[in-house]
C-alpha cells in the first residue's frame, strides 16, 4: 500500500507539473484566475488516473505495478475526464471571480452566500463524477446525472467527500497550498473508500 500511494503520488504530481509550475509563476490576484484554471486543467485527467490506480491496485508483490495501471487509467480517462472538469472549472471559475468582485456587482450580500452554497454543491458533484468517470466508461452526460443523483441518495459518501474537501481547504489555508497536493494519494484512496455505496449501486445497477 504504501508503494502504491508513494508511486500514484508522484506520477500524479508529474503528470500535472506544467500546471503547477504555471501556478507558481502567477501572481495571487482575483484577475488571475482564468490563467489559474487554465493551469488547473490537466489535474482532471491526473486526478482520475489516480483514483484508478488506487482502486485496481493489486496485494499480490508479484503483480505490484502501480506506475502502469496509473498510466492505463490516464489513457483511459483523460478525455472523458476533461469532459467534466472542463466545464466545472469554468463554472468554479466564474463563481469564484463574482466573489472576488462581489462589491462591484451591487447584488445583496446573501447573494454571495448563494453563490459560495452552489460552487460547494458543484465541487461535491464533481468528487462523484471523479469517481465515476475513473471506474466506469459511461457518456459524459450519464456520468453527470449520476453524480447528480447520487449527491442526496448517498449522502454520507457525499458528507465523506466534504470532509475530505474541507480538510483540503483548511491544510491550504492554515499551513501551505503544496500540502494538499502532497497528500493527494491518501485523500483519494480516502475518497475511494468513502465512495463505496456509490460504486457498489453503479455496478449493480447500471451496468451488465
Amino acid at each position: 500500500m504504501i508503494h502504491t500511494l508513494l508511486t500514484v503520488e508522484a506520477l500524479l504530481l508529474l503528470a500535472t507539473a506544467p500546471g503547477l509550475a504555471g501556478l507558481l509563476l502567477l501572481a495571487p490576484d482575483p484577475a488571475n484566475l482564468p490563467l489559474a484554471a487554465l493551469c488547473l486543467l490537466p489535474l482532471g485527467p491526473a486526478l482520475s488516473a489516480a483514483v484508478y490506480a488506487l482502486h485496481h491496485r493489486c496485494g499480490d508483490l508479484t503483480e505490484l505495478h502501480p506506475a502502469r495501471t496509473y498510466w492505463r487509467g490516464w489513457r483511459l480517462n483523460a478525455l472523458p475526464a476533461l469532459r467534466l472538469w472542463a466545464p466545472l472549472l469554468a463554472w468554479l471559475t466564474v463563481i469564484a471571480f463574482t466573489l472576488t468582485h462581489f462589491t462591484a456587482t451591487g447584488l445583496p450580500g446573501w447573494w454571495a452566500v448563494l453563490l459560495a452554497a452552489v460552487g460547494a454543491g458543484s465541487l461535491l458533484w464533481g468528487a462523484h463524477a471523479l469517481v465515476l468517470t475513473s471506474l466506469f466508461a459511461f457518456r459524459a452526460r450519464d456520468t453527470a446525472r449520476l453524480a447528480a443523483r447520487f449527491l442526496l441518495r448517498h449522502a454520507r459518501a457525499t458528507l465523506g467527500a466534504a470532509s475530505l474537501l474541507i480538510l483540503a481547504a483548511a491544510l491550504t489555508a492554515l499551513l501551505t497550498e503544496a500540502l494538499p497536493a502532497l497528500l493527494a494519494a491518501p485523500l483519494l484512496l480516502s475518497l475511494l473508500h468513502s465512495s463505496r455505496p456509490v460504486i457498489a449501486e453503479t455496478q449493480e445497477d447500471f451496468t451488465a
